[in-house]
Formats: C-alpha cells, structure tokens, sequence
C-alpha cells in the first residue's frame, strides 16, 4: 500500500515537473529569457511567507502556501495564458478545469481531493487564503515587471489604466499591497515603463 500510494505521488510530480517547461510572458529579472511556470510557482511561495503580515485578513499561511505552490499546475495541459488575454478565452475555465481533473486524480484520492480543492478555491477567491494568495499572485508581476523597466508592460503596450483595472482584485487580498501597486504604477509612468494611455 504504501509504495503504491509513492508511486502514485511521485508519478505527480513527474507530470507537473513539466511546469518547467511552460513559458510565461515574464523575463527574471535582469535577463533576457523567459521565467518557466515552476520558478514563478516558487517566487510567489516566498513571497507569501514573506509578506502574510499584509494580509488583510488573518490568514492559515500553509493552506495560502499550498494554493500558490498547485495554482498553475493546469498550464502543464493548458498553457500559459497572458493575464490580459484571459478575458479573450471563452473556454479557458473550462479547459483548466479538465486539466486540473486529469492532473490531480495522478495522486491518492485523499490528496487528489484536497489539492482539487485548493485549486478550485484559489480560482474562486471566496476565502481570506484564496484572496491572499491572488493578490500575491498577481502583485509578483508589478515587481517583475518595474525591475525589467516596464518588461511586459512594454512589450504588450499596456497602459496604467488597463493594468490597474486587470489586477483591482489585489486589494480584496492586501490593501497595502494594492497601495504599493498603484505607487510602482504611477513611478513606471514617471520613468517611461507604462504608457500614458
């Protein structure tokens, strides 16, 4: 029983080792590259541990923690989407979700149940963790982003006011967050990384 219940664990992390694999918009810092999916699950990790105490609610850090650590194991089938174009894809949820049916029933049904739902609760953002974890999510890019010198904000020809109504939702999750966001917007505007309009 127990090498089954390894294997059937392991057999999941053989699959979602494919995250490394899956390219997002973003560059690291400084490079020329793009980050993979795996190195942004891990970054917005650290930040959680780092930043909880800008929660706007008292939170469980290891539900938060495990939500980020499985939030894009569905780009293994799915891809990574633009988070600007995600309002252009009339069946993403739906193809996320058969994704996340198909990748977490490789684990045990306790742990296939438990991550499934972690997943489905991030993507609902109803609890304090899940707000959290999205604003986390989400505030990683503006830092990703300025320290590029405007990185995707540029090369998509965004301006402040698409980027801050696509990412309003950072407040439900950390008001102080949301407040250092609309700052690092208005000094990208100032140094030429957002468009004026």
């Amino acid at each position: 029983m127990s090498h089954y219940r390894i294997a059937q664990q392991l057999e999941f992390i053989v699959d979602v080792d494919k995250l490394k694999q899956v390219l997002r918009r973003t560059s690291p810092i400084g490079a020329e590259r793009r980050e993979n999916s795996a190195e942004h699950s891990w970054q917005v990790v650290l930040c959680a541990l780092l930043l909880h105490e800008h929660a706007n609610e008292s939170v469980d850090l290891l539900r938060v923690v495990q939500m980020l650590a499985i939030h894009d194991t569905v780009e293994v089938d799915v891809g990574d989407t633009f988070h600007y174009d995600k309002h252009t894809q009339a069946d993403l949820s739906a193809r996320e979700n058969a994704a996340a049916e198909r990748i977490f029933a490789l684990l045990p049904s306790d742990q296939h149940q438990l991550y499934l739902s972690l997943w489905r609760e991030f993507e609902a953002r109803e609890t304090p963790e899940a707000r959290y974890a999205a604003a986390i999510d989400r505030a990683i890019a503006f830092v990703m982003n300025f320290n590029n010198k405007g990185g995707t904000w540029q090369s998509h020809n965004l301006t402040a006011s698409q980027i801050l109504e696509r990412n309003r939702h950072i407040a439900a999750g950390s008001v102080a967050l949301w407040d250092w966001v609309t700052e690092t917007v208005q000094q990208g505007l100032e140094l030429g990384y957002i468009n004026q309009r």
